[in-house]
């Protein structure tokens, strides 16, 4: 028998590469293109890639998948080229990130890349986004409604009857969590009653600064800036069509596209506002800039809750000093404040706790809250544009800001009643 006489066993046609540094740095990503092709697949470094586009076995590839993370942002026009270059020859990309920049991922999936997968890889998502790569491209193009997505939620017609609670946040230090509570506090407010919703609106009074439109992914329109300038001329059909819906659940006052001065805006501008949100929603839920400005005090006054994020270190103390020493200056209700700990010591850290008794006592504060450490999938949920509930419902800082969120619907449901 010579080995012509040995009939070798086929290999699979390629159907799919993964494109990496290492894929080894990758084995999550290695698993799901084993369990979805099997040996129908093989792996590219960077400097490769583009030439094996150019051979005759690149021919059948369905897609590739494109694995970066923070170390390759520095290569971001050779991986640029990579998706160019797969574009042109008809091949679908599957952007793998992990820890890479929203600058970052906003340029490549610019340049071309069709489908973005966070890592680690949440399952079955790599499936998903085959399964919408395979999808018939010469489906007719989906009409879309544009008032539809730039609509708020569902408000009461007319003037308003409500009489809604107003929940401010307000960070005492930067990096203290505030707007992700807000942001997490309001849709788990709004999505707490499946059967009757409340109905919930985020404000962001950050004017300069404010990120809850980039933690939702929600565009920040014209009409917020007009509003802004003219609340004289504000009526509720003018306010509600400054809102966005954010999943048909969630009103949404943005701050303006571009920079404008705290002092744009006065106590009576401020007042106008809260007015309306009040008179539409059942709660509305604000998220403050961390400077104290004119206006600081009606929002305070307007507040059945005001929160203050804090963390267990000295800059977060000091301001505390400062923020209750300026209320009780000017004689403003310093018993609204409701003090919040982010990143609080867990179960287990006897020593932790003990620092955090030792802050509130020095400081004559009780720390109503503690919110765990959540970890990366806060700032990927963010980056994503979306809640905790949406991106990783099981987190422990979201189980936290849900039960918070339980016990301010307990008590407005109470008070609705008895009234």
């Amino acid at each position: 028998m010579t080995s012509a006489d040995i009939q070798q066993p086929e290999l699979p046609e390629l159907k799919a590469c993964t494109i990496s540094r290492d894929v080894q740095d990758f084995d999550l990503l290695i698993e799901d293109m084993e369990a979805i092709l099997g040996e129908a697949w093989g792996d590219l470094g960077f400097a490769e890639a583009r030439a094996f586009f150019e051979q005759p076995e690149a021919s059948s590839l369905e897609f590739v998948a494109l694995a970066i993370d923070a170390q390759d942002e520095e290569k971001l026009v050779v991986l640029s080229d990579i998706i160019k270059t797969a574009e042109a020859k008809g091949i679908n990309v599957i952007l793998i990130a992990e820890d890479v920049t929203p600058a970052a991922l906003h340029q490549l999936l610019r340049d071309g890349a069709d489908e973005f997968v966070p890592y680690p890889l949440p399952e079955g998502e790599l499936q998903a986004a085959i399964k919408r790569l395979n999808s018939p491209k010469n489906a007719p193009e989906p009409v879309v409604n544009l008032a539809a997505v730039t609509d708020p939620a569902p408000v009461t017609a007319g003037a308003g009857t409500k009489d809604g609670s107003v929940f401010a946040v307000h960070g005492l230090s930067g990096g203290t969590g505030a707007t992700t509570l807000a942001v997490n506090l309001a849709w788990e407010l709004a999505t707490i009653d499946k059967k009757a919703p409340p109905k919930v609106c985020l404000i962001d009074l950050d004017l300069q600064f404010g990120s809850v439109a980039t933690y939702l992914d929600l565009p920040r329109l014209e009409p917020i800036f007009e509003l802004l300038s003219d609340t004289e001329s504000m009526d509720a059909d003018m306010f509600t069509h400054a809102l966005v819906g954010y999943e048909d659940q969630l009103s949404v006052f943005t701050a303006p596209a571009d920079m404008i001065p705290l002092d744009l805006v006065g106590s009576e501008d401020i007042n106008r506002i809260l007015a309306l949100a009040k008179a539409h929603f059942d709660y509305v839920v604000i998220d403050m800039p961390k400077t104290l400005v004119q206006w600081t005090e009606t929002v305070l006054r307007h507040a059945h809750v005001y929160f203050a994020p804090v963390e267990l270190d000295m800059r977060s103390a000091q301001n505390t000093l400062r923020m209750k020493r300026a209320l009780q200056a000017e004689d403003l209700p310093l018993e609204k404040l409701r003090y919040v700990l982010n990143r609080a010591p867990k179960f287990a850290d006897l020593n932790g706790k003990a620092r955090v008794k030792r802050m509130a006592e020095s400081l004559d504060i009780t720390i109503d809250v503690l919110l765990p450490e959540g970890g990366k999938p806060v700032t990927q949920g963010a980056d994503h544009g979306l809640p905790l509930a949406s991106s990783a419902g099981k987190n422990p800082l979201r189980k936290e800001i849900a039960k918070l969120a339980s016990e301010l619907h307990a008590v407005g449901q109470s008070d609705a009643k008895a009234a």
